[in-house]
């Protein structure tokens, strides 16, 4: 580890990515912050203080949110390093809202970086960020990614497929399917393009399924640590999604067949991206958005490919990202 990066401060440490990020960068020794909001929720997910083993780093707590000043200053005050991956998937409107998750904390924490002198920052953000995408999501990354491009520090930004890992959301969600605790109860659902034939006679649309690369949540973590070892990260955006690509079918029989005691019978069956759009907007719009397990952007989402090449992350980083069904199998019991 370069001596620019002994003390880190992390953004989201409690969240899926932060806290496995906590313990890449414990695991080389290093200090590092964590901003905790709430002391029983972090605990059992970020190492407490003083619970460390013989020869790793070291954990601090700060507590408190990304919206108070005092506590920013408090988690980036002596740090060399800043690695911020507070993200969410919906919003429950008006407190948690995009705007307030992406450009609105990604500014606290680059003001906190700047004023501590922390120059190194790491910032996670998502696969298929761009400025004329078709989801609040995705623009509010991107609005984020552009304060970072702008803030003068040394920056990285990591852009990952889908991330996965036996305690993330996602699989908790997948683990509801396929044993049947969840809506829909019956099936394993994904959402699905709606794809029409030009042609006569017109033919019945069809249902096609995007295409995605998981990438696990370790090599995502190990991403950032070696982001701050190596200076040729400095500038750089990198792709980070696992080797193989699947489409959604095959990714949940995946999952389903690799669970144990699990129903291998159970359909995959698709529902169209655009009718889950407008269902979750109908649900916002009576007051009724919570009732749903996925707000607006999330059907959306699900319908575009996310898919992208490492080449840069293995050159720059000496990655080799794990397979999806090879990690799953080292994990599954463990969902």
């Amino acid at each position: 580890m370069s001596e620019q990066a002994r003390v880190v401060a992390v953004t989201g440490a409690t969240g899926f990515v932060g806290r496995h990020v906590v313990r890449a960068l414990l695991g080389r020794g290093l200090e590092v912050r964590c901003l905790v909001r709430d002391r029983e929720k972090a605990a059992g997910l970020v190492p407490a203080p003083g619970s460390e083993a013989e020869g790793e780093g070291t954990v601090r707590w700060v507590l408190g949110s990304v919206s108070d000043r005092e506590a920013m200053a408090d988690l980036a005050g002596g740090a060399d390093a800043f690695v911020h991956s507070i993200g969410i998937r919906r919003e429950f409107r008006p407190e948690v809202t995009f705007a307030k998750a992406h450009p609105g904390a990604t500014r606290a924490a680059l003001e906190a970086a700047g004023n501590a002198g922390a120059r190194r920052f790491v910032h996670v953000s998502a696969l298929g960020t761009r400025p004329d995408a078709n989801t609040g999501y995705h623009r509010s990354k991107y609005e984020a990614e552009t304060l970072v491009r702008g803030s003068g520090l040394d920056w990285t930004i990591l852009r990952p497929s889908i991330i996965h890992g036996p305690d993330g959301e996602f699989m908790q969600m997948v683990k509801g399917w396929v044993l049947g605790r969840s809506a829909p109860w019956f099936f394993i659902p994904y959402f699905a393009r709606v794809d029409v034939e030009p042609g006569f006679p017109p033919q019945p649309p069809r249902l096609e399924s995007a295409e995605v690369q998981p990438v696990s949540v370790g090599d995502v973590a190990e991403c950032v640590a070696r982001c701050l070892e190596r200076r040729e990260s400095v500038g750089e955006v990198y792709a980070l999604t696992g080797p193989e690509r699947y489409d959604w079918p095959t990714m949940l029989r995946t999952v389903r067949d690799a669970m144990p005691m699990t129903d291998r019978s159970k359909r995959v069956l698709p529902i169209p991206g655009r009718l889950g759009e407008m269902k979750a907007k109908a649900a916002e719009a009576i007051g009724m958005g919570a009732a749903l397990p996925f707000g607006p952007s999330e059907p959306v989402m699900a319908i575009e490919d996310s898919v992208a090449a490492t080449t840069k992350a293995e050159a720059h980083l000496g990655m080799e990202f794990e397979d999806f069904a090879e990690s799953l199998e080292r994990y599954a019991s463990e969902i």
